[in-house]
């Protein structure tokens, strides 16, 4: 009795940290914790000129995003402090600079993305879910974006996966610019760069930043070396995405972004034009998601888990 006793209090402490996404609003951010270890929290606060999550651990622990500016770690780069995380912004909407408007960088009194209203911040087993609104306010004080999304968290034993489904809706006409500065980004932790190793492959194999950056791919992968283990992080575009397959802003020192809007600078030719234009009313939707594995590109089969996500409605 006593040994049928443990083994099933045994299952019950498995069941109960294994499996689970656990998430929590705080009055600055939500945090994420999966598998009963923490994952990354969502920075939402007054203060913040972007909702960004940062840090971003891998399922071992070891964090993958860049921690500067948020954090002062001795001997991490310090350059575009506004690369915070994981994020979504824009560097020209309606003449706005989303991009850059941090309070570190040069365009601080610029616009600002801030909370509308956290709907839903839900663990449960095997994923969890935030979804929330969002207003891009220009720099006038004009709200010309209604963004809303749904970020999907998954509870997996070796690799972390985020479902990103955002929905942006013109409440005025509103054009994004072509600006290589965007859109759908993330700042890597600096051992896992290319310039410190690092590599990216796109899906036609194509490796390094002279071979990925400006080109359409419909993912990409970077990975290195992070304390003595191989990571890899993984964004993949959904072909149902405006202009799938998306275009790439991955440079050597750590910048990771998909970005559809940035052509002139891409193809360097000032003849193209990346711009968008929505009427009032008009609706994009992004859908992409992001994958946190152990391993390089091929051992993770990111080609198969793109099919995968291609298959999601």
């Amino acid at each position: 009795m006593r040994v049928m006793f443990l083994l099933t209090f045994a299952s019950f402490i498995a069941c109960s940290v294994f499996g689970q996404v656990t998430i929590q609003k705080q009055p600055d951010r939500i945090t994420v914790d999966i598998n009963g270890k923490p994952f990354t929290q969502l920075w939402t606060g007054p203060e913040v000129r972007k909702p960004y999550l940062h840090p971003i651990h891998s399922a071992s622990g070891k964090i993958v995003s860049r921690r500067y500016p948020m954090e002062s770690v001795a001997g991490e780069t310090k350059d575009h402090p506004h690369h915070r995380g994981l994020w979504l912004t824009h560097g020209d909407v309606n003449g706005s600079d989303f991009w850059m408007s941090d309070p570190l960088a040069r365009n601080e009194a610029n616009a600002k993305i801030s909370v509308a209203k956290i709907h839903e911040a839900k663990g449960g087993k095997d994923k969890g879910t935030i979804r929330a609104t969002f207003d891009w306010v220009d720099k006038t004080g004009a709200a010309i974006l209604h963004e809303e999304r749904l970020m999907t968290f998954y509870a997996e034993p070796d690799r972390r996966t985020i479902d990103f489904d955002i929905g942006l809706y013109a409440t005025q006409p509103v054009k994004f610019g072509d600006t290589k500065e965007g859109s759908f980004g993330l700042r890597l932790a600096d051992p896992l760069i290319e310039r410190n190793g690092g590599l990216m492959v796109n899906a036609e194999g194509a490796k390094g930043e002279k071979q990925v950056w400006g080109k359409a791919s419909p993912w990409v992968d970077y990975s290195g070396t992070l304390e003595g283990e191989k990571l890899g992080i993984a964004i993949l575009d959904h072909p149902s995405n405006p202009r799938h397959p998306t275009y790439w802003h991955s440079r050597a020192y750590g910048l990771f972004a998909a970005n559809i809007f940035g052509l002139h600078d891409f193809h360097n030719d000032k003849s193209k034009d990346g711009s968008l234009q929505m009427q009032k009313g008009d609706k994009l939707r992004f859908r992409y998601r992001v994958l946190i594995h152990p391993g390089d590109t091929a051992g993770a089969d990111i080609a198969g888990e793109f099919k995968k996500f291609s298959a999601v409605n």
